[in-house]
């Protein structure tokens, strides 16, 4: 196997992520170093959902050492590891030391904040750049462009819509790995996909293995229209009846119905000698949709004194004092 794929952490692994490590005979990449989690349920995250993250910002800090390179494939907070100057407690336990822990002397192969980006995420993009030029080794910015290490080679796709076409949420670079007779694409956030343009870009490079996220049911009818989720499926059906292997995890992940639903695509996938797993279960894990199953962790695991003690501070005390665990 030319090509091999360490899933680190999703949402199937209790965060919201898709970061991955990938290596090949020539060269060793962290994919979308980030992780964090979401607001839901009016509630914060429980104990356990932090405890999560506490092992997913470990697991980065720890394949980000065997690293040549790492990718950004756009400015969320779950695809990055933000350069606050101190730590940011409440959803990403990101700071200047955190990420230079991560990016430090790495090549980093990054979204273009200057085109095809929604404002929040140029500025996001010109902070960082400007913060991890201190410490990386390169920055480049990879949209549209092909770069190679030895007999692997990285095709960056132009920006792709997260999610719908026309969507405000922004673009993100999708990465086409190829070694030999294997090809990795990497399709973080685009949502099924929802957009018919991302459907062609991925079945036009005929994929051994892919590795996606899958459309935000949690937001049906509520933030994403209803026929947009249904024909993220429907392109989904149509990628699994034809890609060897995929991986799917991330939005559709928030959904605490999701795995059930999944049953359905493991069928079509197996029909035409196709699989399709999770982060969680590509590693051999059980699924733990910790932010889907918030409010029935509150219930069956009350927190600690401690615990709530902290939640009670102002948001502002908040976010700079992690919570007791």
């Amino acid at each position: 196997m030319a090509i091999k794929i360490t899933p680190i952490a999703s949402e199937t692994l209790g965060v919201r992520s898709m970061a991955t490590f990938v290596e090949t005979p020539d060269v060793k990449l962290l994919l979308d170093a980030g992780a964090s989690l979401g607001p839901r349920f009016g509630i914060l995250p429980h104990p356990m959902e932090y405890k999560a993250l506490k092992e997913a910002r470990k697991s980065l800090e720890r394949f980000a050492s065997k690293a040549d390179a790492i990718t950004i494939s756009h400015y969320h907070f779950d695809h990055y590891t933000a350069t606050w100057r101190q730590v940011e407690a409440i959803w990403t336990w990101s700071s200047y030391n955190v990420a230079k822990k991560i990016y430090d002397g790495k090549i980093i192969m990054a979204k273009d904040y200057r085109d095809s980006i929604n404002a929040s995420q140029r500025q996001r993009g010109w902070i960082f750049g400007k913060m991890a030029n201190g410490f990386a080794k390169e920055i480049r910015y990879a949209d549209s462009s092909t770069m190679r290490f030895g007999d692997t080679i990285l095709n960056f796709s132009q920006p792709l819509p997260h999610g719908e076409d026309d969507t405000s949420l922004g673009f993100v670079l999708s990465l086409h790995i190829k070694h030999g007779d294997e090809e990795l694409l990497f399709c973080p956030d685009l949502q099924g996909p929802m957009s018919n343009g991302a459907l062609r870009y991925i079945l036009g490079i005929h994929p051994t293995k892919l590795i996606i996220g899958g459309p935000p049911t949690y937001l049906s009818d509520y933030k994403v229209p209803v026929r947009s989720i249904e024909r993220g499926f429907e392109n989904l059906i149509r990628i699994i009846s034809k890609v060897p292997l995929t991986i799917i995890d991330h939005h559709w992940m928030r959904d605490e119905k999701a795995l059930d639903r999944l049953q359905y695509f493991r069928k079509v996938a197996s029909k035409n000698d196709n699989r399709i797993l999770t982060f969680a279960e590509y590693l051999g894990k059980a699924d733990r949709l910790l932010e889907a199953k918030r409010l029935q962790l509150y219930d069956d695991f009350p927190p600690s004194p401690e615990f709530r003690k902290w939640m009670k501070l102002s948001q502002v005390h908040r976010r700079s004092v992690l919570p007791p665990l």
